[in-house]
């Protein structure tokens, strides 16, 4: 055990940065694979927002009068360099941002079970842009880290929070691998759309469990096939054309692999099946959506010909 293990949870966090910034120096780099967009990231930030507002289903950072009209354009132009934008939607000085993704449908569903967050230290993983995290502030957490690997979806972060400045919510370019840096760290974590793209689902869940403290609180969403069995289909190359993707549980079998990696009181508090009410094309992601994964002729079966995916949230703690 060294001195890092004595030091608060925040404080620990900031020095496994500093005894491990091989995770953050190459986002430095002068490529130009980083400065699309960090560049954007860096113009946004030069725009502090006086109105800030994270309890509505649009993610409110400034008002139209903050700004002047060529101001304005210029926050839009560099906004649309993230494109495209998954979650979401943002309100940015006026600017409406709907996302593909209406997350906010999401974070509706998890409110009525939602641990206390007050003072706590949060982690989200896969945070994408960061539209969670921000719904997460009114809870008043300590400290909500963001790990995503992606350089689009990070600097997206850095940019609306930026303008935001909201100085309990970070985000670094790690994943769920990194967790072993944490161990024993989180009072609550979120595993939102990520255990179907993990290769070894119950070792995934296993090193959650790790970093949660006793007593903690994971919440957990995913992809789900519809049914009542406890199996998970493993698709042949994509699954509604998305790849990487492998194991999709029942809710059941989800269940038992919170189980089997030792979690308890788990609870699966809600499950639906997918629409493009909920995952589509906007202005601001012109690519293919849920409509294009589905067969025209019958929404429960993929193109592939597998069920079409249920979500699944689940709720579970650490002894």
């Amino acid at each position: 055990m060294n001195y890092i293990d004595h030091l608060p949870i925040s404080a620990k966090y900031d020095e496994i940065l500093k005894t491990d910034n091989t995770l953050q120096k190459w986002v430095n780099q002068d490529k130009k694979g980083f400065l699309r967009y960090r560049t954007p990231c860096e113009a946004l930030q030069q725009f502090p927002a006086s109105k800030i507002n994270c309890n509505d289903d649009w993610v409110q950072i400034g008002n139209t009068d903050e700004v002047t009209r060529e101001e304005q354009q210029k926050i839009e132009f560099n906004l649309r360099q993230f494109m495209p934008w998954r979650k979401g939607p943002f309100s940015v000085y006026g600017i409406s941002v709907d996302s593909e993704w209406q997350s906010q449908r999401k974070w509706q569903r998890l409110v009525d079970v939602l641990p206390d967050m007050k003072g706590k230290i949060v982690a989200d993983i896969g945070c994408s842009n960061g539209y969670y995290m921000f719904r997460m502030t009114p809870y008043e957490p300590e400290l909500v880290i963001g790990f995503e690997p992606s350089v689009q979806h990070y600097y997206c972060f850095k940019a609306l929070n930026g303008m935001a400045r909201q100085d309990n919510l970070d985000i670094n370019l790690m994943g769920v691998e990194h967790l072993n840096l944490f161990p024993e760290c989180f009072d609550v974590l979120f595993c939102m759309g990520i255990i179907y793209h993990r290769s070894s689902p119950v070792e995934c869940l296993r090193e959650i469990y790790s970093s949660l403290r006793p007593g903690g609180t994971l919440i957990l969403e995913s992809q789900a096939i519809p049914g009542e069995s406890e199996m998970a289909l493993f698709p042949k190359k994509t699954y509604a054309k998305v790849p990487g993707t492998y194991f999709v549980p029942t809710g059941n079998c989800l269940i038992n692999w919170l189980a089997r990696a030792g979690f308890t009181d788990i609870n699966l508090f809600c499950q639906h099946p997918m629409s493009s009410i909920e995952q589509r094309q906007t202005d601001w992601m012109t690519f293919e959506s849920y409509a294009d994964f589905i067969q025209p002729q019958d929404s429960t079966i993929t193109v592939e010909g597998y069920p079409a995916p249920d979500r699944v949230f689940i709720k579970a703690l650490k002894k």
